[in-house]
């Protein structure tokens, strides 16, 4: 990858921060907007306490000069607001081992693993006594470094006109409406607490998400990625791992609790044959055009010039006010598991995330096939690879 980052902190530790490496020099940098796509990862009927303490602020520290990027590595760091309470049990250096500061360090320390976490795994992989050592790097939290990354992949793309938007599509039980163009509809996801596009559905997803806390329990939801403007030829034929919707199903599955992803018509081909499954081209005045898009935007790993579509299941989070039953590393005894303060529903948030993952994959597909030194290389190569397309 030519656009590549790096995410470091852990959940109640002192702050997270990201490094991107490879972002063309001028690129206007907008903090504001970085800031605004944090607080939508932060918002969703179903989230946990977590949210009333934190309220996610970027600071830029390295790589943009006077809100523009100059090509070097870009530095981001987000303040964790809880990191007061956490001083003595998550401090980076040795502490002092006077009584109060071994209790509060003990009171911390977790043995009881939860089921579907990387609890038990992490914990013999890494030789850890301590699961607390696993779940801190291995939580959600670890996605906000993630999200204000896609915040800046969405600058290079705003420079081309490409726009996204992520939308839940199911919680529970309960399904969406589905609607030809969500772009229509950006208002109304935006504005609503579960990213659905009717009062309805909301309603619907609503009482799914009560009932699971009604019962101490949790519960997820599916939801898609659409990105519009995104030009033909992103990705590649040759090789498996320049593919395109390879690219961007990895990027999607690798958010927490994600456990499958899909492009356009994804699992519903199965049913089809081959006339119902292809998106058949025309020519309309010298230009060619498709009346549907079950492809996704992408045909044998290359965008072709369709939307871009990407779908993705996520489960229940595994952390449940009435616990699973497990084990205690430490003693190898059958006990209940570890609750750490934890969401009812997070896919909305989820879907956020999955939408700046996606602009990172774009970006560097733009980077790849446009160069990638400096903007203004990179939009006279976009300009004149547009000419030639548009003449054949």
């Amino acid at each position: 990858m030519l656009f590549k980052f790096l995410t470091s902190g852990e959940s109640h530790g002192k702050c997270l921060n990201a490094i991107i490496e490879g972002m063309p020099s001028g690129i206007a940098i907008d903090i504001n907007f970085i800031n605004k796509e944090l607080a939508r990862r932060q918002t969703g009927y179903g989230r946990g306490g977590r949210m009333k303490i934190e309220t996610d602020t970027a600071v830029i520290l390295a790589g943009v000069r006077h809100g523009v990027s100059t090509g070097a590595p870009i530095c981001i760091q987000i303040e964790n607001k809880d990191w007061e309470n956490w001083k003595i049990p998550m401090s980076a250096v040795a502490v002092e081992l006077n009584e109060e500061n071994l209790k509060l360090t003990e009171e911390k320390k977790i043995k009881n693993v939860r089921p579907g976490h990387a609890d038990y795994a992490g914990a013999l992989k890494y030789n850890h006594s301590d699961v607390r050592n696993i779940l801190e790097r291995s939580s959600a939290r670890e996605t906000a470094a993630r999200v204000a990354v896609g915040a800046v992949a969405k600058c290079l793309l705003k420079q081309f006109n490409i726009d996204g938007i992520s939308f839940v599509t199911q919680i529970g039980n309960a399904a969406a409406i589905e609607v030809d163009n969500p772009f229509d509809c950006i208002e109304n996801i935006e504005n609503s607490e579960l990213r659905v596009i009717s009062e309805n559905d909301f309603e619907k997803m609503k009482a799914e998400i009560d009932s699971a806390k009604a019962n101490g329990d949790t519960i997820g939801g599916s939801f898609k990625v659409v990105y519009k403007n995104v030009p033909v030829g992103l990705g590649s034929h040759v090789h498996w791992d320049r593919k395109l919707d390879g690219l961007l199903a990895q990027a999607v599955m690798s958010i927490q609790a994600v456990k499958s992803v899909e492009i356009g018509l994804g699992s519903k081909t199965v049913g089809l044959t081959g006339s119902k499954t292809h998106d058949e081209i025309f020519v309309n005045d010298g230009k060619y055009e498709r009346k549907s898009n079950n492809a996704g935007g992408i045909e044998g790993g290359i965008s072709n010039g369709e939307n871009i579509v990407v779908s993705a299941s996520m489960k229940a989070i595994p952390t449940m006010i009435k616990p699973l039953n497990s084990v205690a590393l430490d003693t190898k005894e059958n006990v209940s598991a570890h609750f750490e303060r934890s969401d009812v529903c997070a896919v909305p948030a989820c879907a956020v995330v999955a939408e700046a993952m996606c602009a990172i994959i774009l970006a560097d597909a733009m980077m790849e096939k446009f160069s990638h030194d400096s903007f203004s290389e990179m939009k006279d190569n976009y300009n004149n690879y547009l000419k030639r397309i548009s003449e054949r």
